[in-house]
């Protein structure tokens, strides 16, 4: 079975970047027949700061990016108690993380996606499978 991915919102903004080294990664798993998926959470994060700071050129390749990738949400009952979890968990271990976060994490969790993200705080979250295509594509001997 190949693996499917879920992008962080850190991953998609180095996605927008002038050819950005993480594009191979991209192009690797495509060419592997994997799936890439993009959370309605790194939509609304990337749009929102794309808007206010009103970077066009970027807005034109999130676009084309989103057009790419199909997005998942978070409008069920499965993610969300996956989410609560995930706070209770870490509120009770005094190891906080956003609420975006958290959420982006249960959807991967719940739809079986591996999170790929420059954030080494996901690391906290048990059952989270995670791999940081900025750190292979920054050192690409290493696997």
């Amino acid at each position: 079975m190949n693996k499917q991915y879920l992008l962080d919102t850190n991953i998609v903004s180095a996605m927008l970047k002038p050819s950005p080294p993480i594009w191979k990664k991209v192009q690797d798993v495509i060419v592997a027949g994997e799936k890439i998926f993009i959370s309605t959470i790194s939509y609304y994060e990337t749009k929102r700061g794309l808007l206010a700071s009103q970077a066009t050129t970027k807005l034109q390749r999130f676009d084309y990016l989103r057009q790419k990738y199909e997005m998942v949400g978070i409008d069920n009952e499965p993610v969300l108690d996956t989410a609560s979890e995930i706070y209770a968990t870490l509120k009770n271990r005094g190891q906080p993380l956003p609420d975006a976060d958290i959420l982006i994490a249960a959807m991967a969790k719940t739809y079986g996606l591996t999170l790929v993200t420059d954030d080494s705080h996901f690391d906290r979250i048990e059952g989270l499978l995670v791999e940081n295509w900025m750190r292979e594509s920054a050192n690409p001997d290493k696997t």
